[in-house]
């Protein structure tokens, strides 16, 4: 049983539904919608969490001196994991400010200093690019991005692959799903129909 599914599922993070399905602001129909920040108000899962994000690190022998949370979703587990580990944090915005230094990241950005990019949720990929680029551009060197739930979507895998961006994802929907269907929160009908899902979510049609 793949426990940070568990987690997601159990806190209601991560939930799923074919019938009505939600509606992305992008205005896609989906059977998924996740919202982990609501993962900030459980101590013990919070930490969970941030202790596999750790192993992940070391796991994989990553190379860094710092972390950069994407805003806002990544800025906690940024702020975390940078206490735990005694490292330096940024957090770079989703577009600059537009008064005082409009900055578009704060805290201060070391160059030729090695950060892991640290997401909530992995959906294109867009922001957490968005993110590196303004990291490398600042002179940082960004070659990992960390997540806690990836949808596992096409368009994310050439992002990453497009910036030469490692992605380590915690969990992802193959192995949630799966565990929705073990833990009985769906059917073996609705599985396959939620798998479909993630093949083709632009044409996806609620049944």
């Amino acid at each position: 049983m793949d426990k940070i599914a568990e987690i997601l599922l159990k806190v209601n993070a991560v939930m799923l539904r074919t019938k009505p399905p939600f509606r992305w602001a992008s205005g896609i129909l989906s059977p998924i919608y996740t919202d982990n920040r609501i993962l900030m108000s459980y101590p013990k899962e919070r930490e969970f969490i941030i202790s596999s994000m750790i192993k992940a690190i070391k796991s994989n022998k990553i190379r860094f001196d710092g972390f950069a949370g994407t805003a806002t979703a990544g800025i906690p587990w940024a702020a975390w994991l940078a206490q735990k580990l005694s490292k330096p944090m940024v957090y770079v915005r989703s577009e600059a400010k537009d008064h005082g230094k409009e900055n578009l990241i704060e805290g201060k950005v070391e160059e030729g200093k090695r950060y892991i990019v640290i997401e909530d949720l992995i959906s294109t990929g867009s922001s957490s690019v968005s993110t590196i680029n303004a990291m490398r551009n600042k002179g940082a060197v960004v070659e990992c991005c960390i997540a806690i739930f990836t949808y596992e979507l096409e368009k994310a895998k050439n992002s990453f692959e497009g910036a030469n961006v490692k992605l380590l994802a915690l969990t992802d929907f193959t192995r949630f799903v799966k565990t929705a269907l073990q833990k009985k929160y769906i059917s073996k009908e609705q599985l396959g129909h939620i798998m479909d899902w993630r093949k083709h979510p632009e044409g996806w049609v609620s049944v």
